[in-house]
């Protein structure tokens, strides 16, 4: 799910203050610690190689993040994409895979064993080369 900025609803705004509120955006029920995460991503990484061997060979963790800068592709079982771009939120539910367009830079929050497991699989892929 992308949500640009400026159509999340202004739930408050008084001098110096808006506050917009996307709600419904993404369940956390079911898991336990978030992690906090920030990605610098340079364009052309393709995550379909590395996710080879988990789970339908997509990432089975949720993400919810912001985009900093760039633009990034994920693509879903079903051959679904989305790309998000600078500034805007998102919402990366399980078995999705991931392009990076342009040089990028993200801050995600993933439940922290399901993705510390997708991370160290992509270490032992890319240490098996």
């Amino acid at each position: 799910m992308r949500v640009a900025k400026e159509p999340v609803a202004v739930q408050m705004q008084i001098p110096g203050v808006t506050i917009r509120q996307q709600k419904g955006f993404g369940s956390v029920s079911g898991y336990s610690e978030i992690s906090g995460e920030y990605f610098t991503l340079a364009a052309g990484v393709d995550t379909t190689p590395l996710f080879i061997g988990l789970e339908s060979d997509r990432c089975q963790c949720p993400h919810w993040g912001f985009v900093l800068r760039g633009r990034i592709t994920t693509t879903d079982a079903a051959g679904g994409a989305e790309t998000v771009h600078p500034h805007d939120l998102f919402y990366w539910p399980p078995g999705h895979n991931v392009r990076v367009d342009e040089d990028a830079e993200i801050i995600m929050f993933s439940p922290q064993r399901e993705h510390s497991h997708v991370i160290n699989h992509m270490l032992d892929k890319v240490s098996a080369h």
